[in-house]
């Protein structure tokens, strides 16, 4: 899940959560919201700590070959 879709998920929770005052019969549109919500944060917190986990590499693309190094490697 991208960032952008946590943070639309927690938006339409919060929204259904807080502004939505009709009601549906058999749903809680309230309960809804919270579910939202809750799914949202923690797409979020998973899409960070994944974001900051990743290694990054450089790509240096020579005749034959392509090489995928770690910045600052020696070897290059």
């Amino acid at each position: 899940m991208t960032l952008g879709a946590s943070f639309l998920l927690i938006a339409v929770g919060a929204i259904l959560k807080f502004a939505v005052t009709d009601r549906v019969n058999g749903v809680d549109v309230g309960t809804v919201g919270v579910i939202l919500m809750i799914v949202g944060a923690a797409g979020l917190l998973l899409g960070l700590i994944l974001m900051t986990s990743r290694r990054r590499t450089d790509v240096i693309s020579r005749p034959g070959h392509t090489t995928y190094v770690e910045p600052n490697d020696p070897q290059l």
